[in-house]
């Protein structure tokens, strides 16, 4: 249903929303069916008009379920993950360019877009926001609350998930992305002063308000997430995951994902870029915008050792014909179906190579041959500096 027939109807979007979880309806149901369905149409549209014997562009042909029940929430196979359009990854192109990638992202099958209040104070959520202005009846975006801000600028060593920072939070994304309703709203990282069941049942409060469909939370571990899901259903946890960094895979993060229901979506999936191969020991960063020439694994002697990686990903896509990049993104698609990659880029023929990696199929093979031949590779220095690491729960 349109806004203006709603509108007509005596209630907006949003009192919509509110009437159907006061009826016992699963909110997202209809309006996220109606966005996946637009989807599919555009891709089989563009599909259509490429069937000339010409190659076709890169398009998402499949989506996923992320969470279980209630929760459930369907998206596209692959997101897009949107820090890197102005934060941390030095030089990106300007803000017309990047709205058109964004747009193509969006035709070409993206129905998932990630940004959160942190990623420049704002500037990524308004960035996006008018990026996807006149999109949103086809997509959802997420955000994210609880790093601590005073003055707009981030106190680095204090979290804050406090309910009126979470309603604060949310409304300012709200408006800064001129949406009605969130798709996903995270806790960005734990917050040691406010219990996770207090989390949860402001996030359940959000949903009944119709302001956010669903919740999710980033680097948490499994304790914290068995409290949070039995307060109000978890749809999602966010992690970073890869070759190079899986320790959900040790610390039975991805395993309760699998026994609850919950979904998994990986963040900085090619290694914050070092996967796809065009990082090396000489790569200069951009000292005002990159946080990853703070990084220890990012230091030219870590790159160099590193590299050996990147080497097993090439050779193992070269008989395939495939880059190191659809390597990385195609084995986390492959290794459970209820995880969604939000891989970023400034670049469309990076959006390309991205979007084909999700058409890769393995064998439990060549899983097993991947993961042998990267596991034979120590990795050499460690993700974070001591601060960011000790806010990620073990």
């Amino acid at each position: 249903m349109k806004k203006e027939q709603i509108q007509e109807n005596g209630m907006d979007r949003r009192g919509f929303l509110k009437r159907t979880a006061l009826a016992g309806a699963a909110l997202c149901i209809v309006p996220a069916l109606e966005k996946v369905n637009a989807a599919e149409k555009v891709i089989s549209d563009r599909q259509k008009s490429l069937n000339t014997g010409m190659p076709s562009l890169a398009a998402l042909h499949d989506t996923r379920t992320l969470g279980s029940g209630k929760a459930a929430f369907q998206v596209s196979v692959m997101g897009f993950g949107c820090m890197g359009l102005n934060h941390n990854r030095s030089w990106h192109p300007d803000r017309k360019q990047e709205i058109a990638l964004i747009h193509e992202a969006v035709e070409r099958g993206v129905t998932l877009f990630d940004t959160a209040e942190s990623y420049g104070y704002h500037v990524n959520e308004k960035l996006v926001g008018e990026a996807l202005k006149g999109y949103t009846d086809r997509v959802f975006v997420s955000s994210k609350f609880g790093h601590k801000f005073v003055n707009g600028v981030q106190v680095r060593t204090e979290e804050n998930s406090t309910p009126q920072n979470i309603r604060q939070v949310c409304e300012n994304s709200l408006r800064n992305l001129g949406v009605e309703t969130l798709g996903i709203f995270y806790q960005h990282r734990i917050d040691p002063n406010t219990p996770i069941e207090v989390v949860a049942e402001t996030c359940g409060e959000l949903i009944k308000e119709g302001k956010i469909l669903h919740w999710g939370m980033c680097e948490v571990n499994v304790n914290t997430i068995r409290s949070a899901h039995k307060v109000c259903p978890v749809t999602v946890i966010q992690s970073e995951y890869h070759f190079m960094h899986h320790s959900v895979e040790e610390n039975g993060v991805l395993a309760l994902c699998e026994e609850l229901g919950i979904g998994f979506v990986p963040y900085s999936p090619l290694n914050r870029g070092f996967l796809g191969g065009m990082i090396n020991e000489y790569t200069q960063f951009d000292p005002k915008n990159d946080n990853r020439q703070t990084l220890p694994r990012f230091q030219p002697d870590t790159i160099r050792a590193n590299y050996r990686i990147v080497e097993v990903l090439n050779a193992f896509g070269r008989t395939r014909g495939i880059t190191p990049a659809q390597v990385a993104l195609a084995w986390l698609i492959n290794k459970r179906p209820f995880i969604v990659p939000i891989p970023g880029t400034t670049k469309l023929s990076h959006l390309e190579e991205n979007l084909r990696a999700a058409d890769i199929r393995f064998t439990p093979e060549e899983m097993q041959e991947l993961e042998a031949a990267v596991a034979a590779i120590p990795v050499v220095g460690s993700r974070y500096d001591a601060l960011q690491e000790s806010k990620i729960q073990k």
